[in-house]
């Protein structure tokens, strides 16, 4: 009965390995509660207070003192006391911890000590935030959510586009309803223009008219020109684009002006105008001037009108998404003018501090060192903000280019015609020649 008993056993042990790892790979989530919570459990509560002790965060205290008739008596070793925390709660692909800080303490401690109790806990990561005074929350995440992001589900709304994925395993989704406009930073092959294309291909299906401002000869927007309803190539090309947009917005405003609304939502469909988006690909080539006359004109007129649309287009249904691989005050004060108008920020892998401070600086420091911290190997993974003013780490789905220029194509019917941009670059060719 002992072999049998011993075969049995091991066949029992080897159904569970192939199991666990089939629930491993296709319900990590059902794997994590199962087994990998209750161990980062186990080494949660058992490792604190050694983790505390080495890492700043116990605080001392002297030990009561004893009246012994006449003789004070004292003298005994003063004890580091650890700060106080809840027991480990099971999320979705990690746990959190709250802990009540001693007096005196701030959160920049419990900072510092992310990367320590990353490894206590054996996690792949651990967020500090402080959700009011006195309290510091850690977030511990089990695995990286970004490895694989995959796709999860999000509502079919009007200009509304389904990104990627969040590091908590939700849908990213960028809605130019809730946040209108947006600044998008990365260097050469971060996964800027990989996320410009799932933009596109997102918003193509939908009754939206896309404009492109690509000054580097077209070569990143004019693959999906089919779907455009204009497309700007240079900076003259763009000054003459976005002067037909300004003067577009000025006849949207007059046309709810006659309703007596506030809004081209609160129009009509039959009287809506359609919505617009402007991807503005690589921003700096609008803002860079040679030093002749007509370069410094260019770049003025490029900075006033794009600030005209930011501030007041996103009522009239007039959005922009704003790309580049360097953005900094360097470029004039309109860039910083502009960034401040542009609610929604991603930064991908950057070359320079400055970039990632320039996109995420004035929302939260935190951000900018997380930004600062992605490698080139993380490819299309960015830190971005929320409608909430909240920020997360996130990865976009990897579109292929052949993927995106078919799914413009498909959905070339549905270009709507932009008279006035027409008659302004038909106007332009003319004095070309």
């Amino acid at each position: 009965m002992g072999p049998i008993l011993l075969a049995f056993a091991l066949a029992v042990a080897a159904w569970l390995l192939v199991v666990g790892d089939l629930v491993r790979r296709h319900r990590p989530a059902w794997h994590w509660y199962l087994t990998g919570y209750p161990t980062a459990a186990w080494r949660v509560v058992s490792t604190w207070r050694r983790v505390a002790l080495l890492n700043d965060l116990a605080v001392s205290r002297l030990p009561a003192r004893t009246l012994v008739g006449h003789l004070l008596v004292k003298g005994d070793p003063v004890r580091p006391v650890a700060p106080r925390i809840s027991f480990p709660r099971a999320t979705r692909l990690g746990l959190s911890v709250v802990v009540r800080l001693h007096a005196g303490q701030t959160p920049a401690t419990y900072m510092q000590a992310a990367d320590a109790l990353v490894h206590a806990w054996k996690v792949h990561a651990v967020r500090v935030t402080s959700p009011e005074r006195g309290l510091v929350l850690l977030t511990a995440t089990a695995t990286d959510p970004l490895e694989r992001p995959g796709l999860a589900s999000a509502p079919a709304e009007l200009l509304s586009a389904l990104i990627g994925a969040l590091e908590t395993g939700g849908a990213w989704v960028m809605n130019l309803r809730l946040v209108p406009h947006w600044l998008i930073a990365g260097a050469t092959r971060s996964g800027k223009s990989t996320l410009l294309a799932r933009l596109i291909t997102q918003l193509a299906p939908q009754p939206v008219a896309l404009v492109g401002i690509d000054c580097k000869g077209g070569m990143e927007l004019g693959l999906f020109t089919e779907r455009l309803s204009a497309l700007a190539t240079c900076r003259r090309e763009a000054v003459a684009v976005l002067t037909a947009l300004v003067v577009d917005m000025q006849d949207r405003m007059n046309a709810c002006r006659t309703a007596g609304v506030r809004s081209i939502w609160e129009l009509p469909d039959r009287l809506r105008p359609v919505p617009v988006v402007v991807l503005v690909d690589e921003i700096a080539e609008l803002y860079l001037s040679d030093g002749t006359r007509q370069s410094k004109a260019e770049a003025e007129q490029c900075s006033t009108l794009l600030l005209r649309l930011a501030q007041l287009g996103a009522a009239l249904g007039l959005h922009l998404v704003v790309a580049g691989q360097r953005v900094g005050s360097d470029l004039g004060p309109g860039v910083t003018a502009l960034r401040a108008q542009l609610g929604g920020r991603i930064c991908h892998r950057v070359n320079d501090p400055g970039t990632a401070e320039m996109t995420l600086g004035d929302l939260n420091k935190d951000a900018v060192t997380v930004a600062q911290a992605i490698t080139a190997q993380e490819r299309g993974v960015a830190v971005c903000t929320g409608p909430d003013g909240g920020w997360a780490r996130a990865r976009s789905h990897l579109t292929p280019t052949d993927e995106a220029v078919a799914t413009a194509r498909k959905h070339s019917g549905m270009t709507p015609e932009l008279p006035a941009l027409d008659r302004a670059l038909v106007a332009l060719e003319g004095d070309g020649k």
